[in-house]
This record gives C-alpha cells, structure tokens and sequence, in this order.
C-alpha cells in the first residue's frame, strides 16, 4: 500500500509558485500518493489563516507557504513553531537573505509576478467566487455562478470547486442534508449548470471516520454510519433526479477528472 501526503498550500495571491515546487519535488517520489486539492488562495487576514493552519494540524497535513505578507508569514512561522505543524515557507527566508545582503525590503505586494490580462483577473474573480459562496454561504449568490455544485458531506465539493476555480469557473456549492430544507434558489436554477456528486458509501466511512480521527472525535458516531450515509445518498439521489441533473461518482476519480467530466458538459451545453 502506497504511502499518503496531504498538502496545504496557503498564498496571499493566487498560489501558483507553490503549485510549480510541489510539481518538481512530487515528481521525485512516485511510490508516494499526494493529495494537493487543499489550496488556500488570497488568505488576507491572521484570523483566516490561523484557522486554515489549525485544519492542517487536525489533518497532519504539510503546509507550503508562499505569503509575502511580512505579518502573516511570521504569524504562520510561530504557530508552527509552537504546535509542531510541518511548515514550508517558500519566499520569506529568501527575502530576509536579500535584505541582509543588499539592506533592500520586498515591497510585500501579492501576485505582482502575475501578467494582469483579462485571464488573470477572471480566475481572481472565479476563487474569489468559490471562497465566498463555499459550504452553502449565502445560496442566493448561486444565481451568479457558473457551476453549482450538490453533494453530502465529504463528497469532494470544496476542492472541486476551488480545482475549478484555478479554471476560471466561477463553481459554489452546496452541502446536503436530509434534515436541513434545501434553498428555494436551487430549484430555480437552470439545471445546465448543478452536479450532483456521489460517493460509494463504503468509501465515504473511511472518508468521514479518518476526518472524526483528524479532529479527534469519536469514529463511531452517527456521522460515518453507512446506514445514515446509504439514507443521506438516497435522499442526495432523490434530489439530483427532481433537479435532472448530471451525477458524477467521484469514489474512484480525482479532482482532475470529475472536473474534466464537468467541463466537457459546460462545453456541449455552449455549442
């Protein structure tokens, strides 16, 4: 059985620096399984990021940074420091080098190694998008989305989002629940733009009972159940069928590939 890495990658801009060093060293170790969907764009603000470094604890994740941000990269550094979190800061041992050497401070300014082209901005806009309306946050703004995504718990719908996002699909989703009403907005969508995600139940016990681990909560409980995960799958399913909407199983896709499968479909829907 092959060994797994979870990796974060936090940024104050996009994020795509850490996205290239992970590709090159990833690339060294093909006997290793790493799962690099927990990508954390524009984290502005030391609430935001302290929260996002506490998940990784619970998740024993490696956190690869690329903050210019002067404040926040210590407040990461200290925090690690004080909890043990496996953190990789990628620009500011760099920058405190230089300022020895030259007696020059970086101008702390996210992003400005980006091209600003009209791509450029459109998948600001769409990450933009998929942090803000995450996890069912204000439903209404689903009207505006290009992709929405349906799904129970742990059926990969933030890291498909965020996956789509880098793509410049504007992607919110929504969190099923079959003791929670669904937002009214959603049967007034065009259907062309829902997925409904799936997963064996089976696979979705491992899912939930690794996640009640990482935080340290009891594996037993109601929550990775397969006879209240077959319930929650029956009711998602029931849904997905009144909406008649596509259903993508992603028990056995990557994040690639469910998003592959939803692109292709935006694609025929537009010619």
């Amino acid at each position: 059985m092959k060994k797994e890495v979870l990796i974060y990658t936090v940024s104050d801009s996009i994020g795509e620096t850490s996205q290239k060093l992970i590709a090159a060293v990833t690339a060294q170790y093909p006997d290793i399984v790493f799962h690099n969907n927990y990508r954390f764009p524009f984290v502005n603000h030391e609430e935001q990021l302290i929260e996002i470094l506490r998940d990784a604890i619970k998740d024993k994740a490696i956190v690869v940074s690329t903050l210019v941000n002067a404040q926040l990269a210590m407040s990461a550094r200290n925090f690690a420091e004080k909890t043990g979190l496996q953190y990789i800061d990628l620009m500011n041992p760099f920058f405190e080098i230089l300022q020895s050497k030259t007696g020059t401070t970086p101008i702390q300014q996210p992003g400005i190694v980006h091209k600003l082209n009209a791509d450029y901005f459109n998948r600001i806009s769409a990450i933009e998008f998929a942090v803000k309306y995450d996890d069912g946050k204000d439903p209404h703004g689903f009207a505006e989305a290009d992709v929405v995504l349906l799904g129970i718990s742990r059926t990969s719908k933030t890291p498909l989002s965020m996956y789509l996002a880098n793509k410049s699909v504007k992607t919110a989703n929504l969190p099923l629940i079959p003791e929670v009403p669904i937002p009214e907005i959603i049967y007034q969508l065009p259907k062309e733009k829902m997925f409904g995600l799936i997963c064996a139940p089976e696979a979705l016990v491992k899912i939930r009972q690794n996640r009640l681990q990482a935080l340290g909560l009891n594996q037993d409980s109601n929550y990775s159940d397969i006879h209240r995960i077959e319930k929650e799958l029956a009711y998602a399913n029931e849904l997905f069928k009144k909406l008649e909407i596509p259903v993508i199983d992603v028990t056995e896709k990557s994040i690639e590939e469910s998003a592959f499968v939803i692109q292709e479909h935006l694609k025929k829907q537009s010619n």
